[in-house]
């Protein structure tokens, strides 16, 4: 089927951005990618809505990624989806036994026969054969751009892991560092919702408008969200070019101008946040180098510190030359899961993960993201979002950080809740939290 192409004009980009948010209801499968205009870190497309599937590459638990290639190979058109966690069980002998209360599969890939573009204030629709832009515009004009509430009644937010535990858990970890088992550990902990009714475009909505992060994704799956504010790229195809940006080290943002710009230079001085993010960064390097062109491999970028709307991020740009004929899984799957949200050595981190967090990641420390008909590629790092199971009614917010052994559990464990922090206050008019 050919895809068709469509210009729209619109006086108001952003109120578009928000109807064609809210008119996207009308279909069971969607995913929306919004980069807010942050426009330091190299994106392609200001805003993507992708919606209605005409065909479906999903998870069957084994040989995820050739059944990914086979239908990139025999269908060269736009798939918007997502890489789950656990798909590391794939690609490593590694398992996941913990706690899964959402049940997100392992990968899903969908082509949208609905696709709206916007790029600098240019709108493009691209829909596939038979089906007529100009049908679905007057309907989106006419969606509204904010609804009332977003959730119907007070959202109860539980602590998987009590803060006892999570010290005890933390000092653990940090023994094996000792032992010279690992020498960095991305540490996780669940904060959950049972019995939680919400609207999840419209706080997809409020999130978005709160954060405004370069890497914000709304995904549905019938009953299953998710709803990200991520700042971190996982990975990007350009050509022959592959670019990471791994995240590791966070600071406060202030209202303060002096104060907040203190805490940025602090960050940035910071020896012990330099060594966890370079940690990463000579991951990545290695993950890369499995498939690019000899000597190819540069580090563009060293822990710089960009700031975002509740926190400051440092942030290193790794890029290489892929090899001819490197496969758009070949990379993937040389790359997953993202080192920022794994440790070091990759799989024995990974091994710990599982015995020490209480809850299964899923669909958190994944990927969203789209490949286009030439087979580039954008792909963010599921952090800073919330999982919603609509039908169960159970909502799950997951957030870590890096463990070394100069880390303070005490101040690991404030940093966690520093990056929940943006995604609660926007839930707490209707939330109490359980400590």
């Amino acid at each position: 089927m050919k895809r068709s192409f469509t210009l729209f004009s619109h006086p108001d980009i952003e109120q578009l951005k928000l109807q064609l948010l809210h008119w996207s209801k009308l279909y069971s499968t969607t995913v929306v990618l919004d980069s807010n205009d942050y426009a330091s870190l190299e994106t392609d497309y200001d805003f993507i809505l992708a919606t209605d599937a005409h065909t479906v590459v999903q998870s069957q638990n084994q040989d995820d990624l050739d059944l990914l290639q086979t239908h990139l190979h025999s269908n060269p058109d736009w798939l918007f989806g997502f890489l789950s966690y656990d798909l590391k069980n794939q690609l490593e002998n590694l398992k996941s036994q913990n706690l899964d209360h959402l049940d997100f599969p392992e990968l899903f890939f969908f082509q949208p026969k609905r696709l709206w573009v916007i790029k600098e204030n240019r709108v493009e629709a691209h829909y596939l054969s038979p089906y007529q832009p100009n049908d679905d515009w007057e309907q989106i004009m006419s969606t509204p751009d904010r609804y009332a509430n977003s959730t119907e009644k007070e959202v109860f937010m539980q602590h998987r892991i009590s803060k006892a535990d999570y010290l005890a858990k933390t000092y653990a970890l940090q023994q094996h560092i000792a032992r010279g088992d690992i020498y960095e550990v991305n540490f996780c902990m669940e904060l959950y919702a049972e019995d939680a009714n919400i609207e999840p475009h419209t706080l997809f909505q409020e999130l978005n408008e709160k954060a405004k992060p370069p890497f914000a994704a709304f995904v549905q799956i019938d009953n299953k969200y998710l709803l990200s504010s991520s700042p971190e790229r996982f990975l990007k195809r350009v050509g022959d070019r592959l670019i990471s940006q791994p995240i590791k080290g966070t600071a406060k943002r202030h209202i303060d101008i002096i104060q907040d710009a203190l805490e940025a230079s602090q960050l940035q001085k910071s020896e012990k946040e330099r060594a966890e993010n370079t940690m990463i960064v000579d991951l990545v390097r290695n993950d890369m180098s499995r498939i690019a062109t000899k000597g190819s491999v540069q580090v563009e970028e060293l822990c710089k510190v960009y700031p975002f709307a509740h926190v400051h991020q440092m942030i290193s740009t790794v890029v290489a030359e892929l090899q001819t004929e490197t496969r758009v899984t070949d990379a993937i799957a040389a790359c997953f899961p993202m080192g920022s949200m794994t440790g070091a050595p990759k799989v024995r981190a990974m091994q710990l993960i599982e015995k020490y967090e209480e809850t299964k990641r899923g669909l958190y420390s994944g990927a969203v993201g789209y490949i286009d008909p030439n087979r580039d590629f954008d792909f963010n790092v599921v952090i800073r979002s919330l999982l919603y199971r609509k039908d169960a009614e159970y909502l799950s917010l997951q957030v870590g950080s890096a463990l070394t052994a100069n880390s303070n559990p005490e101040k690991e464990y404030e940093e966690c809740l520093l990056k929940a922090k943006g995604i609660l206050q926007v839930l707490s008019k209707k939330m109490t939290i359980n400590l």
